[in-house]
């Protein structure tokens, strides 16, 4: 019995860690990338101790711009072998809104980190897996994509312009054996969010997160808000009339 080949873009975040660990229990195969070469190895050598078959670690910044997306693809894929199963897409950026405000360039790398080279990427691993004929696609969005905020819109508005183009890729493999999942977690205590207030009810663990990634692929669905509670809450924040919405300081 084959197993389950993953590419995991951005595999040094802590969600995409613990996605990896789940994965490596049932053996899988994993191709791990990162720009991270000696967190990638100390992440590697975790991943075999807990059963991964085997776990590749090429180093790249994903983030460079390349004239060559769907070349690099496969020279990727090629390293796992004729069947690739699933892709998760983990890297971003949160940044902070206010250097983002004071300098157009800030601006420009956030929405390149978290949307431009990610659609690249996730176009890349689409055409792969649809002359596959097989295969599930996953990248991690946000809840912060679901309405501009005036907190983190530069952030948000990269998420939701990722999100926007899940969609779009779900609709274009509607009816072939490739699946999409678009995933929206909410607060995640995770590196990443270390310089804000972690108090309250609201946030969740990378494993949480991961937990609930692993479920949705298994499933099939294609939109998953983690933890689950964040659905009803964006649907409240989406809903809000204009002029309610513009006194609140979210």
């Amino acid at each position: 019995m084959s197993r389950t080949a993953i590419i995991i873009l951005g595999a040094t975040s802590a969600i995409a860690q613990q996605y990896a660990r789940l994965q490596a229990e049932r053996g899988a195969r994993l191709l791990l990338v990162g720009r991270d070469s000696e967190r990638l190895a100390e992440i590697a050598a975790d991943l075999t101790l807990r059963g991964a078959e085997t776990v590749e670690i090429p180093d790249m910044d994903l983030t460079a711009p390349t004239d060559g997306y769907q070349a690099a693809w496969t020279s990727l894929a090629s390293r796992l072998g004729e069947r690739l199963d699933i892709v998760l897409l983990a890297y971003g950026a949160l940044g902070h809104q206010d250097a983002a405000e004071a300098d157009p360039a800030e601006t420009v790398r956030l929405l390149n980190a978290n949307m431009v080279s990610a659609c690249a990427w996730l176009t890349a691993a689409a055409n792969h897996l649809e002359r596959q004929g097989h295969g599930t696609i996953a990248a991690i969005a946000s809840v912060a994509g679901d309405r501009g905020r005036r907190s983190n819109y530069v952030y948000g508005a990269a998420k939701g312009g990722l999100a926007l183009f899940m969609e779009g890729l779900t609709h274009r493999l509607a009816g072939t054996p490739v699946r999409v999942l678009t995933v929206k977690p909410g607060l995640v205590d995770t590196p990443m969010t270390d310089d804000m207030n972690k108090n309250g009810p609201l946030w969740a663990t990378p494993a949480k997160v991961a937990a609930d990634i692993d479920k949705a692929i298994a499933r099939g669905r294609t939109v998953l808000y983690t933890p689950w509670f964040w659905r009803p809450i964006m649907l409240v924040i989406r809903c809000l009339p204009r002029v309610l919405f513009h006194r609140l300081r979210l």
